[in-house]
């Protein structure tokens, strides 16, 4: 699909966009039962609509770390989702703390605690920012995806009085260059975009097509995100109106036209009355859902209950089905360490779904 093809479809009014050929419909909705661990809230990037990271950081102690895992494992998730801010280190007092705890950085701390999900049998899936390429490597051994948001692959939104002006880890170079490296070391990949920022039609589709080059140089893009923008209370884009669900419609479909072997995810959470509308023009998957933690990044807003979407998906014709955070093609190419496809071979054994 050529840029022009996919900007017909973002550009589409209501008219031309009924005229496009039927959209896929995937029979099997995925998602993740998961545990959200926000490690720290430090970031070095000051993005103007994220009310997550804080001039007053916090970082989580590994006992804190640990109740969660264990909790999650008594109810049955199988994916330990690691958030936290980019480089928090910049912070003089994160980097005391971690220092303190024996660390030179977060990464280091970070790979200490994927290795104690390992060994409560839950799976780690981190999202630590633009991180090197050595430091990729390492984490690999403990995750069994990784993922990080390209957002879009505009400069002009780094700009001046821009939303990632005050984001050095927000330049497209960096978090392309990042996506490309997970490539080459075969690390199961999520990734996608944030709608409603400020871009164009045009950087939708240079954004998307941008991943789509990375996917079919390396193969290790699983999932895309059509995440939309929420304000935040107390950031610079706290007025900033949401994008249409028109908006958000004609995306996915075009991310579902690009990906057609890919998870095109929509946040449940941030779409609580409208997600079943986007699965039935090519989303397929509904991300990460928690029974036990909140979404700490959208506080606001609360997962649905498994049970809830259970019944949705099911009335739509449709199955609901739990996953891992490694999708299974990848699975089945063994994209995984031996430490790692320990823990996904005792999975498959107990619960029966992670190697279809």
């Amino acid at each position: 699909m050529l840029a022009r093809d996919v900007l017909k479809i973002l550009d589409a009014g209501a008219a031309s966009f009924s005229r496009l050929s039927p959209a896929r419909i995937s029979r099997v909705v995925s998602y993740s039962r998961n545990i959200f661990i926000p490690l720290t809230n430090a970031c070095r990037n000051a993005c103007a609509y994220c009310g997550f990271r804080s001039e007053k950081p916090y970082l989580m102690q590994e006992e804190e770390v640990l109740r969660l895992l264990r909790a999650g494992a008594e109810l049955r998730c199988r994916e330990a989702l690691f958030t936290f801010g980019e480089r928090p280190e910049v912070y003089p007092e994160i980097e005391r703390a971690l220092a303190k705890m024996g660390y030179a950085s977060v990464v280091e701390y970070l790979y200490h605690l994927c290795e104690r999900a390992l060994k409560l049998g839950l799976l780690p899936h981190s999202n630590p920012g633009v991180v090197g390429y050595e430091e990729l490597r390492s984490l690999r051994e403990v995750n069994a995806s990784m993922g990080l948001m390209l957002e879009n692959a505009s400069e002009r939104l780094c700009g001046r009085g821009m939303p990632h002006e005050h984001s050095p880890g927000k330049r497209p170079r960096e978090r392309l260059r990042m996506i490309a490296s997970a490539g080459k070391l075969r690390i199961p990949f999520t990734t996608g975009l944030l709608i409603g920022i400020g871009e164009t039609s045009k950087e939708i589709a240079e954004s998307l097509l941008a991943l789509k080059r990375l996917s079919d140089r390396y193969g290790h893009i699983q999932e895309v995100i059509i995440q939309n923008f929420k304000p935040k209370k107390g950031t610079p884009m706290e007025h900033s109106p949401e994008p249409s669900l028109f908006r958000i419609l004609k995306v996915v479909r075009a991310a579902a036209e690009l990906f057609r072997e890919q998870g095109v995810q929509v946040p449940p959470n941030l779409n609580q009355r409208t997600y079943a509308i986007f699965l039935l023009h090519g989303a397929n998957d509904l991300g990460g859902v928690s029974p036990l933690t909140k979404d700490y990044i959208n506080p606001e807003d609360a997962w649905p209950r498994e049970r809830e979407m259970r019944l949705l998906v099911e009335e739509m014709g449709l199955t609901l089905r739990q996953r891992l955070p490694i999708y299974p093609e990848y699975v089945k190419k063994g994209w995984y360490s031996e430490r790692v496809g320990e823990v996904i071979s005792q999975t498959a054994t107990r619960d029966g779904y992670a190697r279809e």
